[in-house]
């Protein structure tokens, strides 16, 4: 763990409506949260952070709901004043949304934990493999990269991370523990068969190997400090 002093100050806004998702990225962020409950209507009331992290949801990024549209234009407004932003899964599709991309309905269903190939070398994926294991669950998907965008990972699904100036997107779930990888999949409406396919893949040694993708928590802090600290323009 960092100093207080140094620990960055992040707004996380949190799409999920789920209990699970707060105390997963309050483990895995060396930082101090504001928390906004996004689907409330509640944003930040400004940009006085040292970076932003948006959570998965189980909602779409195109879905007509009244928090969608301003939670997308609060991350545009957030990137354009050179806010480190780093999207997980539903985050990642807010992102890509709203820096120009687009984000389809795939017409299936990713779930559980899946091998991923990583295309760049880039900071926020310093230190995890080149094949690596994460857990994934989505049936929405970046179909079209924003403008800029660089291209990082992806599987036979598609895109699971793109980086765009100092924003990040990644579509797979580096904070899940194992308890809420199987809490998340007992509640989809899949064939059960394909549940308990699932669930017997949540076992010690794919949860040891998707470990290693938690690193990109520890990699984006270091790039929020790096950020605060340089000298201005």
């Amino acid at each position: 763990m960092t100093a207080a002093r140094d620990r960055p100050r992040l707004a996380l806004l949190d799409a999920s409506k789920s209990d699970h998702t707060r105390r997963n990225f309050r483990r895995e962020l060396d930082a101090d949260l504001v928390e906004f409950d996004v689907t409330d209507n509640d944003r930040p009331a400004g940009f006085d952070f040292d970076g932003v992290v948006i959570t998965g949801s189980r909602t779409s990024v195109y879905w007509d709901r009244d928090w969608i549209r301003p939670l997308v234009d609060y991350v545009a407004a957030a990137h354009e004043r050179g806010l480190p932003i780093l999207g997980v899964c539903y985050g990642h599709q807010v992102l890509a949304s709203a820096l120009g991309g687009r984000v389809e309905d795939m017409g299936e269903y990713e779930i559980g934990y899946r091998e991923i190939r990583k295309l760049e070398d880039d900071d926020l994926f310093e230190g995890i493999p080149e094949s690596f294991t994460a857990f994934t669950t989505h049936s929405d998907v970046v179909t079209e990269l924003p403008p800029d965008a660089e291209l990082l990972a992806e599987n036979d699904y598609g895109v699971h991370a793109f980086r765009c100036g100092d924003a990040w997107g990644v579509q797979f779930h580096p904070e899940y523990d194992r308890d809420t990888a199987a809490t998340v999949t007992k509640g989809k409406d899949l064939p059960d068969e394909r549940i308990q396919s699932v669930l017997e893949g949540i076992d010690r040694d794919n949860y040891e190997a998707a470990c290693r993708t938690k690193r990109l928590f520890e990699n984006f802090t270091s790039h929020v400090r790096r950020v605060r600290e340089a000298p201005a323009q």
